[in-house]
């Protein structure tokens, strides 16, 4: 029953399923930055070759998905707004 009323093209579901979407991906943005830090806090202090291998590219994507985190969530923040 509720997915037929999912299926009804009105502003409030459109609105629901868009507010849903901002909401997922915004929490596997975070969960992903969250994730690729604790990676690379853990090869720092691991040490060796492996540091010297990837820590750095490791911070470096940090940096990057960082960067796509705040922008998506500026963007969230200026377009669904209500």
């Amino acid at each position: 029953m509720i997915y037929v009323f999912l299926f009804f093209k009105t502003p409030y579901n459109s609105f629901m399923i868009s507010g849903i979407f901002v909401k997922v991906l915004s929490i596997a943005l975070l969960l992903a930055v969250g994730i690729v830090l604790i990676l690379g806090i853990g090869t720092l202090f691991k040490g060796g070759e492996t540091s010297k291998k990837y820590s750095n590219k490791l911070m470096q994507l940090r940096v990057l998905l960082q960067f796509i985190a705040i922008i998506a969530l500026v963007s969230f923040a200026y377009f669904f707004k209500d």
